[in-house]
This record gives structure tokens, C-alpha cells and sequence, in this order.
């Protein structure tokens, strides 16, 4: 087999849930081969790069193996090969600590921490 559907890959290799949900990416055109946008009949052959988005996580992988049937995770990586870029770390928010046992904030400290942006009031 030298070719297959993109959406059949897609859903074979676990990158969609289901095999509708692969269509459905590549009728909204969120799948592209080779840079070119693909329906969900289009062929995908061993060495196209396949560009999707699906679950608001852009993908990036290389075709490495065909595979008609829905298989294993771990043999389904070795269908492709991940391209995609690392996702930059995320700032953690800052929160104000007090000390264990200080008690309640006072109104002045409250104020203090309003003006800091840092309170849980100001969200």
C-alpha cells in the first residue's frame, strides 16, 4: 500500500479522535500535505509533512509508515515522525503569600495588594 485518505491516517494514528473529526478538520481546512490544503479524500504517502489542528494543538509530523486500521499507541507513533515545535512555557500567576498563622489582611494590606495587582479581589 503506497497511499491512503488523510483523514483514515489521521484517525489510524491517533491524531483524531475519530475519523468525522479528521474530515471535519480537513473540510475546515485545518490539515494541510505539503503545504496545500487537503480535503479528506486527499492521498498521503510516506514523506509528505502533514500540517493539523485539531483539539487547539497545532501538529506537525512527517509520514514515516501507511496504515489503514486504527492500531495501538505505541506502534501508531512509529507511523510518523513529530516535527512539531515545543510549546512555550506559560507563566505561572503570582500570588501574594502570607505568612502561616498572620491572619486576615487588614484593610490597609488589602489596598496594598489591590495596587500590586496581586489579590484574589482584583480578578
Amino acid at each position: 500500500m503506497e497511499s491512503t485518505r488523510v483523514d483514515r491516517w489521521l484517525w489510524s494514528v491517533r491524531l483524531a479522535k475519530t475519523r468525522a473529526e479528521a474530515a471535519t478538520a480537513c473540510r475546515g481546512g485545518h490539515v494541510r500535505i505539503n503545504d496545500r490544503p487537503a480535503k479528506p479524500a486527499a492521498p498521503v504517502r510516506v514523506g509528505d509533512t502533514v500540517r493539523v489542528r485539531v483539539h487547539e494543538k497545532n501538529r506537525i509530523v512527517e509520514v514515516a509508515r501507511i496504515i489503514e486500521k486504527r492500531v495501538g499507541a505505541p506502534v501508531a507513533q512509529e507511523c510518523y515522525v513529530d516535527h512539531t515545535p515545543p510549546e512555550p512555557a506559560t507563566p505561572q500567576p503570582v500570588f501574594a503569600r502570607r505568612e502561616r498563622g498572620a491572619g486576615r489582611p487588614t484593610k490597609r494590606d488589602r489596598r496594598v495588594l489591590d495596587q500590586l495587582g496581586l489579590s484574589r479581589r482584583s480578578r
